[in-house]
């Protein structure tokens, strides 16, 4: 990984626009009287220790006793999960409150944003290179949501051009690469397979995995047979088939439903209840609700043949996804938030919700969303409250196995075992 090392002004400036947290926590911390989900998909231990030292999971025991020496922190009765990690969302900086002009501090800022609300990675699958470069500079240790980045998305329809713009990012030191096989519900021009497959043999010359946003089943088949390595949206045309299960299972590859990304082409025709949602509202933007609750959007939306057409896509997304979780197909994750309209952080939730809408349980929506999300983007430090992992972990009020909304009963966030304020 590139290290890029920045001058001591912009350095100072970007610790200022970080949320306050102690830097002088104690080596050994010992959470005690907890539930704990692991994120591993075995059930909870009750009445349980987790210890953490200098940042790491130590250990996670039903035993009360901390070990001699550490800070004792009681969390009777309250659930312990692992952070959310998002594998499909963007990070742009746009919705950094401080109005900021640089370009890294909103970056973080944003990131920010996304850990209060318990989402502790994020893959940013297609924004500019400043993403990779806030990634760069950031530490394991900083408090907000770890980043992983793509550079911008592969669009170009000619061969040449796509191979071109995919060196770019790969030399930027991208994690992924991202194109986009869609037509936009017939209204514009799918991105050619030559072109595709451009981007294909540079994500295989270079060892870079290629996320590709469909919507259509032959698509999906196809860039299967071609190399993709994540699908990073539902189908949504049809039912899926078991030629695209059997690929799926047969590669390894995980499908990614960011089913409220359809919801957020509807939702606004009328004022949405979640916008009167207290946690919504702790760290919703303003400007960007007024925005979406003029009436002039609302007859926009009401008005959009798209809005009608997503809402129809989503039915189908929600079918696609449990006829795929039925059949044993990893399902990763992921949402699509950060664009206009897209609320990082809340919209994780809403799409914990959806999950278990469409018939997954809860266990299975926040494995999709912890374990499972870190094995899809291979990543073997988070995602999980294993030994030696990153203690990265949300405090619950309540018992989201029994109802995935008590993710929203969320109390406290921490990454590297530092509190997220």
């Amino acid at each position: 990984m590139t290290t890029i090392r920045l001058p001591a002004p912009l350095l100072v400036s970007l610790l200022l626009a970080s949320p306050t947290w102690s830097c002088s926590a104690p080596s050994t911390v010992a959470y005690t009287g907890v539930t704990v989900w692991d994120g591993t998909g075995a059930p909870p231990v009750t009445n349980a220790t987790i210890v953490v030292e200098s940042g790491r999971i130590a250990s996670v025991q039903q035993d009360p006793r901390p070990p001699r020496g550490a800070d004792v922190v009681p969390l009777d009765g309250r659930w312990v999960i692992p952070g959310l990690i998002d594998t499909h969302a963007h990070v742009s900086g746009r919705w950094a409150a401080s109005g900021s002009e640089d370009e890294l501090a909103r970056i973080r800022e944003e990131l920010a944003l996304y850990a209060r609300y318990g989402v502790t990675t994020v893959n940013s699958l297609g924004d500019g290179d400043a993403v990779i470069g806030a990634r760069d500079a950031a530490s394991p240790t900083d408090p907000h949501a770890r980043l992983l980045a793509a550079g911008v998305v592969v669009a170009d329809d000619e061969p040449a051009a796509a191979r071109a713009t995919a060196i770019e990012n790969a030399d930027a030191g991208a994690d992924w690469l991202k194109l986009r096989v869609d037509d936009n519900l017939g209204t514009s021009a799918k991105m050619p397979w030559d072109a595709v497959q451009a981007v294909m043999d540079v994500g295989r010359e270079r060892g870079l995995p290629v996320a590709t946003h469909v919507f259509y089943l032959a698509d999906a088949k196809r860039l299967l047979e071609m190399g993709t390595g994540l699908v990073a949206h539902s189908v949504r045309d049809v039912d899926v088939d078991d030629e695209l299960v059997d690929a799926l299972l047969e590669t390894g590859v995980c499908y990614v439903p960011t089913l409220v990304r359809e919801v957020s082409t509807f939702v606004y025709a009328e004022r949405p209840d979640f916008f009167d949602d207290p946690f919504f509202q702790e760290h919703a933007d303003a400007a960007e609700v007024a925005r979406l609750s003029s009436p002039e959007y609302m007859e926009e939306i009401r008005r959009s043949p798209a809005a009608a057409g997503y809402r129809v896509a989503l039915a189908q997304a929600q079918r696609n996804l449990k006829a795929l979780s039925d059949a044993g197909v990893a399902v990763a994750f992921g949402t699509d938030a950060g664009p206009a309209a897209r609320f990082p952080g809340y919209f994780e939730h809403m799409e914990l919700e959806l999950m278990v809408d469409a018939g997954l349980t809860p266990a299975q929506a926040l494995y999709s969303a912890t374990g499972g999300a870190a094995a899809c983007l291979d990543l073997d430090d988070v995602g999980t409250l294993e030994a030696g992992r990153w203690a990265d972990f949300l405090v619950l009020g309540a018992d989201p196995l029994a109802d995935i909304g008590a993710t929203r009963a969320l109390e406290r966030v921490f990454i590297a075992g530092h509190e997220v304020r």
